[in-house]
């Protein structure tokens, strides 16, 4: 995969594409990039406008996926139901998410990560999901009273909770379950859309729909109209 030339975007509260905090993950991002020059091989930003209604919280870059294109869920298999889901619902300009410049558009919805750079074996530590955190509170920051948060995982649901001051503790992940944020937001959960959950079955296509089918009813309720 070639990845085109590009600005990189610039560095702010949400998102610092020369972070280095996790000692590991730099040097393992370093030695990939010897290996795969084209890859992006930085911190994966965040796809989406920050007035969006709706944010996707996954858990990390995929090696030839979005480590390599620069956006997240772009040219892995998780982003294959993901896209032709979020165009399902009217929240993607178009159901495939293939490469950085491939024209896919975001409606009202944003897609970041808990953790922004590659991970070795896509499994980041604790302490580097825990030093990411304070780039994903400045991005769950601009979440709008009334929003919705699609958590992919567990590692996402914690993260976020704590991103946004909240104890884990306090709120059981579970696929399917609501978990109310206070200012009329609300998290909804979900098992992630890799390809082992989605190849076992672990996630179907229709356990993901009835997700979303409680995201667009929140968001329809949250403005007093219908997606």
């Amino acid at each position: 995969m070639i990845v085109p030339d590009r600005r990189i975007p610039a560095t702010t509260a949400a998102y610092d594409p020369a972070c280095r905090r996790c000692e590991r993950l730099a040097e393992f991002l370093a030695a990939v990039h010897s290996e795969h020059p084209a890859y992006w091989c930085k911190p994966v930003p965040p796809f989406g406008v920050a007035t969006a209604r709706l944010v996707i919280v996954g858990l990390a870059p995929g090696m030839h996926g979005a480590n390599a294109s620069g956006r997240p869920f772009t040219g892995d298999h998780a982003g294959i139901l993901l896209y032709e889901t979020l165009h399902a619902y009217g929240f993607a300009s178009q159901p495939e998410g293939a490469a950085f410049d491939d024209g896919l558009r975001l409606v009202d919805c944003r897609i970041t990560n808990a953790v922004k750079c590659l991970p070795p074996g896509n499994k980041p530590t604790p302490g580097e999901v825990r030093l990411c955190g304070d780039y994903l509170a400045a991005d769950l920051a601009c979440l709008p009273d009334g929003g919705a948060i699609v958590a992919l995982g567990r590692i996402a649901h914690d993260a976020t909770l704590r991103a946004l001051s909240f104890k884990p503790g306090d709120f059981a992940f579970g696929h399917g379950k609501q978990h109310a944020l206070g200012r009329a937001r609300v998290l909804f959960d979900s098992y992630h859309c890799s390809r082992y959950n989605t190849n076992t079955r672990r996630l179907t296509p229709a356990m993901f729909r009835g997700v979303f089918d409680g995201v667009a009813a929140h968001l329809a309720w949250s403005t007093g109209s219908d997606r």
